[in-house]
């Protein structure tokens, strides 16, 4: 194979909320945490242990909106994007690197009715007949319909 491929998917929960970032011309860019969860049993003491990953996803322009407008704290999303790495500088000049996920593609997995008892913190489930929401995006249009 000739070519190489940059993708990540993941399916995970929200580790705070949506935090955005505006830009002079009208664009921004949303960010947060988001934790990966791997259980497995160890063959000596047979526990159970689970292992928590954390990545940082980036969204950009109506997409961070719709992140920020319909996801919270807790809500579990399926996210598709790219890894990027970023090369900063901190206070003492000393070069730090960054590797985010670049989203291009979300799929809200949590219902309406689960973000709710996750922002009420209410032990009773709610019903709905909400169905998950999906949203496509490409950096080259932002020109959706809503």
């Amino acid at each position: 194979m000739s070519g190489t491929l940059n993708k990540v998917m993941l399916i995970g929960h929200l580790g705070d909320e949506v935090k955005m970032h505006y830009f002079e011309g009208g664009n921004c860019i949303g960010r947060f945490p988001l934790a990966t969860n791997e259980t497995y049993t160890n063959k000596q003491t047979n526990e159970r242990v689970t292992n928590t990953e954390w990545h940082n996803i980036v969204v950009r322009n109506k997409a961070a909106e719709i992140c920020e407008k319909y996801l919270s704290k807790g809500d579990k999303v399926y996210i598709e994007g790219r890894l990027k790495t970023r090369k900063w500088q901190d206070d003492k000049g000393l070069d730090r690197y960054s590797t985010e996920i670049h989203c291009n593609d979300f799929t809200f997995l949590s219902t309406k009715s689960e973000s709710q008892n996750n922002a009420s913190q209410q032990a009773a489930p709610q019903q709905t007949n909400q169905n998950n929401t999906t949203q496509s995006i490409t950096e080259d249009n932002d020109d959706l319909p809503f």
